[in-house]
């Protein structure tokens, strides 16, 4: 999706799900039922030591007692531009980087908004602007701008950062974020535009070998990045699904272990009709791989155990025995606050602390103890009528019923008030002229802010409304009605 120099639109078309978490939250973030989650686009989790590390819209939040605190830590610490596009912590040190929208002559792009690291739990950073190359670059082809080229994961060894930015490629620094060097896995000169080998997604870190995802495969090496040895679709036998590596992770019990990708065609310009998407995963240290959940979009991997968790574009995905069998979690509602999470597509996972499993998804936050039959969300609003605030507010807002929340091919813009427990509401949505488009009537289950219930986007005939402005009327039992307004853009 990145553009150096030049301009790389052709695997854009095919990775809708990276850039949408720059732009799409839709979330006023303050005070909540869970003050500190950063923002309900949570983008990536992290467990270090039984600490839950949350990135997101508003920067990064960690908890040590399971999600009821959180220290929270945003741009007004030293954070850089942007959503946190990428996590990990190693011996206490946090290490992050940030992806923004930025508007191009050719449209909205992502762009990077640096990477940096915390001593003292992010409390403060030191942030570094985006790496680029300089212009009089001559030894490859270089990336001297942060619009496409951001970093889209980040892994940590002993004594290097490895960052994976696409457009800016496979880079590792020494001298915690001074520096950098460019990795290219095949020894070629850099050159992003003409090697899809060099365009970096993915990278992680098992402890002895790094591995590095891209749109040529997957890559391993054991020597720091001197050498690598490739693993692609059409150098063997029994080969990964497609060479666009977009996540990797790696599952360790006694008895095994595990190398995992989640590996995407590049037919686009490969020409290889034979590739496919799917999970690939490897016993052998990529040796040879089996495949699994093909058509599945996955964006990030959990482990605990023999079981694993994949974050897709269609829910969670949870395999008890390694990925030979595989089910998908249902809907996920949060039964005692009475909210759904509007989201289908789980940007990441986790698992590891206190038998729970966390997800994130650009609806908030959410936490399992009994493998799903009940959960806990996390979310965060500005206080309605606080501080000069409405009484109510929409969000998203603007609202595009096709794009926004989507869960049973619905989109769902929520409406935020306040409310006593077991208050009956009633919301009645008008269009500009003051006709009745729908009501939604609902009743609160814990007290104080509420986003619930939803709106579709649709009239009482359950058809989709014209784009416009509308009106909407917010009735608590036993307190004066609110008014708000949304605008529908589709």
């Amino acid at each position: 999706m990145k553009k150096t120099a030049m301009f790389l639109s052709i695997l854009l078309s095919v990775t809708p799900g990276m850039a949408r978490h720059f732009h799409e939250s839709g979330f006023m973030l303050g005070s909540g039922p869970a003050p500190g989650i950063p923002g309900n686009g949570v983008i990536d989790l992290c467990i270090r030591d039984q600490v839950l590390f949350a990135a997101g819209d508003d920067g990064i939040a960690y908890s040590d007692d399971q999600g009821l605190t959180w220290t929270r830590s945003t741009r007004q610490n030293g954070m850089g531009k942007g959503g946190i596009s990428a996590l990990d912590v190693r011996d206490g040190v946090i290490w992050a980087a940030s992806g923004f929208d930025t508007l191009t002559s050719q449209g909205t792009l992502p762009a990077g908004g640096g990477v940096g690291y915390s001593l003292d739990g992010g409390e403060s950073w030191q942030w570094f602007r985006q790496p680029v190359d300089t212009l009089g670059e001559t030894a490859y082809k270089p990336t001297t701008t942060h619009v496409q080229n951001i970093t889209y994961d980040l892994a940590l060894t002993e004594n290097a950062v490895w960052i994976a930015s696409f457009g800016g490629g496979l880079r590792k620094s020494t001298d915690n974020g001074q520096t950098w060097e460019v990795i290219t896995v095949n020894g070629a000169a850099f050159d992003a535009l003409g090697d899809l080998t060099h365009r970096a997604f993915s990278v992680i870190y098992d402890g002895q070998a790094v591995w590095a995802g891209t749109a040529g495969g997957v890559h391993k090496s054991s020597d720091g990045g001197r050498s690598w040895t490739t693993f692609s679709h059409r150098n063997q036998d029994a080969p990964v699904s497609g060479n666009f590596v977009v996540a990797l992770g790696k599952q360790e019990t006694a008895s095994r272990e595990l190398i995992w990708a989640s590996t995407w065609p590049t037919t686009t310009e490969s020409g290889d009709e034979t590739e496919f998407k799917a999970v690939s995963r490897s016993d052998d240290g990529g040796l040879t791989w089996s495949t699994m959940l093909e058509g599945e979009s996955v964006h990030n991997f959990a482990f605990d155990g023999p079981v694993v968790y994949a974050a897709t574009d269609h829910g969670v995905f949870m395999s008890p025995d390694y990925g030979d069998t595989w089910a998908v979690y249902p809907v996920i509602t949060d039964a005692e606050r009475r909210v759904t999470v509007y989201d289908e597509e789980i940007n990441c996972v986790a698992a590891g602390v206190a038998s729970a499993l966390w997800v994130g998804t650009s609806d908030g936050l959410a936490m399992t103890r009994d493998n799903g039959l009940s959960w806990t969300v996390f979310q965060v609003y500005v206080t309605p009528g606080d501080g000069g605030e409405p009484a109510t507010y929409a969000c998203p807002n603007p609202f595009s019923p096709s794009r926004d929340r989507v869960l049973g091919e619905k989109g769902h813009c929520r409406f935020v008030y306040t409310a006593p427990e077991n208050a009956r509401i009633s919301i009645s949505i008008y269009d500009f002229g003051m006709n009745l488009v729908t009501t939604l009537d609902y009743l609160t289950g814990m007290s104080g802010i509420q986003a619930e219930p939803v709106w579709d986007g649709r009239n009482d005939l359950g058809l989709q409304v014209v784009n416009g402005v509308y009106f909407y009327r917010v009735c608590v039992s036993g307190q004066d009605e609110s008014w708000g307004k949304v605008m529908v853009v589709d």
